[in-house]
């Protein structure tokens, strides 16, 4: 046993030599593997970037004035009685539809009636009565002739005559009231409309001087967008209405959905001084009776047209220290900052007045991982749903608007900022007006 243990001490020995032996080796070709492979990291060139581009395009650029409005009756009726009585019938269902002149309501009509019986016999007796003077009249003319009866007595049973003619004509004053009166006992509708809930139940008494009336009728065929513009704009809101028909859209209250297109029928005459704003009201067909009074919407004012400008979808442009730029990509797919100046902006589009032409390809994503030369990788950016911007058929035009305006004919006597998308194709992709 002790011959043996310097042996196998130097077999240990030699074991553990060779084992650090060939670590030393594996780690050395793992290092200058490493090594050979970071240079050749360092010599190659880096990988393309990923990014997404559209072209620049040149178009006509409508320039739109958003605000929020309310919807509003075109006109606005409450019913109320002409004469006192009670009411025997009701006509009307609560939210019905009426067109002019339907019955809506009866009053007892019979003491008008019985009022206009007397004023008619009244009149056929003071009738008789002037017969009978009138051929008085006569035979004291032919009596007169003769010289059997005086000149006072001819002119007396004339002013008599003259007197139950006056007063035949004041019957029939008396009978065209009362047939007026008895006329007001059948109530009817003043305008097209839908009717309100009902005031007053049948049998209720109704007066002339009451103030509560018997039903609400809106017109909502066509009907009218109150909304708001800042006092700034008024000049060019001017400028617009001025130069012709100016086209309005209605949308949701977020903007996203288009409800109708009408035109502006009016600007206020003075701006609000609390609150710096300008009241406008436009006029919608609302043939589809979309659009309901009280109504909260969006509101789009078309107040220009730019002719063949060039626009860029808005995250194409960039802000930096400079002010904005964007990133351009060459037929090389390098790309170069352009410094850029914007003239106005939209949802989706911005106008570009210096520093880029139409058919360029700027970069709408990855920008942030760009560097002036850089290699890139593009990818065309989706295009986005048009948006509807000329005006619908349901339109209504202003000598329609004045039209509807327009008295009734007897004998009825008559008593609102997220623009929709667009699409760079389109001619005219909508825009907000620049601040």
């Amino acid at each position: 046993m002790s011959a043996g243990s310097p042996f196998q001490s130097r077999g240990v020995l030699a074991a553990i030599v060779v084992v650090v032996a060939v670590g030393g080796y594996l780690a050395w070709r793992a290092y200058d593997g490493a090594a050979a492979n970071a240079a050749k990291a360092q010599s190659a060139p880096p990988a393309p970037v990923p990014v997404t581009v559209a072209p620049a395009r040149k178009v006509d650029f409508p320039v739109y004035l958003n605000g929020l409005g309310v919807v509003e009756p075109y006109n606005t009726v409450t019913v109320s009685s002409r004469v006192d009585g009670e009411i025997t019938k009701i006509y009307f269902r609560q939210g019905q539809m009426v067109k002019e002149g339907d019955t809506l309501a009866q009053i007892d009509p019979r003491p008008y009636q019985a009022a206009l019986d007397q004023a008619v016999a009244k009149k056929a007796a003071d009738e008789a009565t002037l017969k009978n003077a009138q051929l008085n009249l006569q035979r004291y003319t032919t009596l007169s002739k003769e010289e059997f009866a005086s000149r006072q007595q001819l002119d007396t049973q004339q002013a008599t005559v003259d007197q139950l003619i006056a007063q035949i004509k004041g019957d029939q004053a008396q009978i065209d009231n009362a047939q007026t009166q008895l006329s007001y006992t059948t109530i009817r509708s003043p305008l097209t409309g839908k009717t309100s809930f009902r005031l007053i139940d049948p049998g209720n008494i109704v007066h002339a001087s009451g103030s509560s009336g018997i039903v609400t009728i809106v017109k909502l065929q066509p009907i009218s967008v109150v909304f708001t513009a800042p006092e700034e704009e008024v000049p060019a809101v001017n400028k617009a209405l001025a130069a012709g028909v100016v086209p309005v859209d209605a949308l949701s209250s977020d903007g996203l959905t288009m409800l109708s297109h009408g035109h502006l029928a009016l600007v206020n005459n003075s701006v609000d001084q609390a609150s710096g704003d300008i009241r406008m009201k436009a006029t919608f067909a609302n043939t589809d009776n979309i659009l309901w009074p009280g109504l909260s919407v969006s509101t789009r004012l078309l107040l220009d047209t730019l002719k063949e400008v060039v626009v860029v979808p808005v995250d194409a442009v960039q802000r930096g220290p400079n002010g904005l730029f964007a990133w351009v990509v060459g037929q090389d797919d390098k790309v170069a900052m352009h410094d850029i100046k914007v003239a106005q902006e939209g949802e989706h589009f911005s106008v570009v007045t210096q520093g880029l032409s139409s058919g360029e390809n700027v970069v709408t994503e990855g920008q942030y991982r760009l560097r002036d030369g850089a290699q890139v990788q593009p990818t065309a950016a989706p295009t986005p749903a048009r948006s509807p911007t000329a005006a619908a058929p349901d339109t209504i035009s202003p000598a329609e608007e004045a039209a509807e305006a327009a008295p009734a004919a007897p004998p009825t006597p008559s008593p609102a900022s997220s623009p929709a998308a667009a699409t760079p194709a389109a001619p005219a992709p909508p825009a907000a007006k620049a601040p």
